[in-house]
């Protein structure tokens, strides 16, 4: 999955001496750092390896997987990749702490973030979460969360007419033991894993933040403001989001054959096919209408939903410089 795994404190340690290593080296060389394990979430990039779209560009891209004990912004501030993958709240927080990091392409135009809830608690609504355990991801995932609660008027310190926040692993576990009432899934994955254990949709009800107006940004491209400062790298990232944003539209073509690159690039060995296909299928729904063009009306949403996010916003004040349309402009040109 996805997860925030980023602590803007840890990338902070590093921040104040942003490294250039990875945008000082070979003019055609790009690392990009993952988010999470190898899996359809990221189909767009290793199709446009796997179909010699980078090649095309004269680049040589190398795909650094992630996963529960990396942070991206801490491998970007340590000069471990060029561009990382992250998600708008945990970008956006790593810079206000000190780590110049800015968006410079958004392939995904719609949040697959969703509370999915047991109908039999009698949630239909909203308002029906008082008194409810609610599973919850950190790592800055919980600030959406939190501003559509602050936004509801619902506690979140527990009682009859507050919720109470259970801070949610990597898994499904705490609905499936009933441990919650509802739980946080992607619909590209922990959605479909509820469905795996042998719970029918008749048994569930969902929430999407999309359509309750408070869904932020996810899987945006992020490089240092330091080295966007330089014309070759400036220039490889233009090549690098003009491949980047191919592959993508390759993969939302020809979900069945995208699955099965990303399949053949899993080291572990740990995904399914069926898995995998089924997360393509909706991972295309949420690139789909995205050029790779960060919509600043989009960006200016998630702001809004982090400033409110409660007594202890992920940010405390209105980025500045925290994205650019310079590198799509000129690769969709």
């Amino acid at each position: 999955m996805k997860k925030l795994l980023t602590s803007a404190a840890m990338a902070l340690a590093l921040a104040s001496t942003p490294q250039l290593a990875a945008a000082d080296g070979h003019a055609n060389s790009v690392k990009l750092q993952l988010q999470w394990v190898t899996q359809a979430q990221f189909a767009g990039y290793y199709v446009a390896l796997d179909k010699g779209f980078y090649e095309e560009e004269g680049l040589e891209v190398e795909i650094l997987a992630g996963g529960p004990d990396i942070a991206p912004p801490q491998v970007l501030a340590g000069g471990g990749a060029d561009v990382m993958l992250n998600w708008m709240p945990s970008a956006l927080a790593a810079r206000e702490k000190g780590l110049p990091v800015v968006n410079i392409a958004q392939p995904f135009k719609s949040s697959g973030l969703m509370l999915t809830c047991w109908k039999d608690t009698g949630i239909t609504s909203p308002q029906d979460f008082k008194g409810k355990t609610i599973g919850v991801w950190f790592f800055g995932n919980e600030y959406p969360f939190l501003s559509w609660m602050s936004q509801e008027g619902i506690p979140t310190d527990g009682g009859e007419d507050g919720v109470t926040v259970l801070k949610q692993g990597f898994n499904v576990d705490p609905l499936l033991q009933r441990q919650a009432d509802c739980i946080s899934t992607m619909t590209y994955n922990e959605y479909g894993q509820v469905l795996d254990a042998g719970v029918s949709e008749d048994e569930l009800v969902t929430f999407k933040y999309e359509e309750q107006g408070v869904a932020t940004l996810e899987d945006g491209i992020y490089a240092l403001e330091e080295n966007l400062a330089d014309p070759v790298f400036k220039d490889k990232m233009v090549r690098f989001v003009r491949a980047s944003m191919k592959g993508w539209k390759y993969a939302e073509s020809n979900p069945d054959e995208a699955a099965g690159i990303v399949l053949d690039n899993d080291e572990t060995g740990a995904q399914t096919e069926a898995h995998q296909v089924r997360m393509m299928g909706e991972i295309a729904k949420l690139t789909a209408g995205s050029n790779g063009a960060l919509d600043e009306a989009d960006f200016n949403r998630t702001v809004a939903t982090l400033l409110a996010g409660g007594s202890d916003p992920v940010i405390t004040k209105e980025p500045e410089g925290a994205w650019t349309s310079e590198i799509t402009d000129a690769a969709l040109n």
